[in-house]
């Protein structure tokens, strides 16, 4: 079974925000596999189904971004997953918008919902799909930028970029993670 987990922040006033790219690569998952995310468990949202023979759990953590490592934990530890079974996207400014870039393991690198889940399961040697959302322009502010909404333009890669995010974490799965960093980084 994976924990498949999409980063972001609950409330109306966070949709299509930079921010909440994982959460919107988690819905477009979702919608391909016929999986409702509607059970409220965890301080998350949580949906299970099926993608391609492998039993999963999709997660969007309520708690806002920088406490997301408490759902996680929480969530494997219910299901008693096994690191290597965990696979979280989330956000990264230091991609153009749309480009992806698939990690066995890491570091924060800065970005604390991933510094929460580290802290929270005691490792960083679970894998990621990081999310372009472009870098913040000169003399913008970071929480400004990361929780502004892309523009008309960005959009139209955006829809592409969420169906790539999606083929990268079912190719995870299949292929393992050298594999999908080959085809997808």
């Amino acid at each position: 079974m994976y924990i498949i987990a999409g980063l972001g922040n609950p409330g109306k006033e966070y949709e299509k925000t930079r921010h909440n790219a994982g959460f919107a690569v988690i819905d477009e998952l979702a919608s391909k596999h016929n999986i409702d995310i509607d059970n409220s468990k965890f301080k998350g949202m949580l949906g299970k189904g099926v993608i391609n023979g492998e039993k999963v759990v999709l997660v969007k953590p309520l708690t806002y971004m920088n406490n997301s490592g408490e759902c996680i934990r929480a969530v494997m530890d219910y299901y008693k997953a096994d690191i290597e079974d965990f696979i979280v996207v989330f956000d990264d400014i230091s991609l153009d918008v749309g480009k992806l870039r698939v990690r066995p393991k890491g570091s924060a690198g800065g970005h604390n919902g991933i510094k929460s889940i580290i802290a929270h399961l005691g490792s960083d040697g679970f894998k990621r799909v990081k999310f372009g959302v472009g870098n913040k322009p000169s003399g913008w502010d970071l929480a400004d930028w990361v929780l502004g909404r892309f523009n008309k333009e960005d959009e139209k890669t955006l829809e592409d970029a969420k169906k790539r995010a999606c083929e990268a974490i079912e190719t995870i799965m299949a292929e393992g993670t050298e594999f999908a960093m080959n085809k997808f980084n």
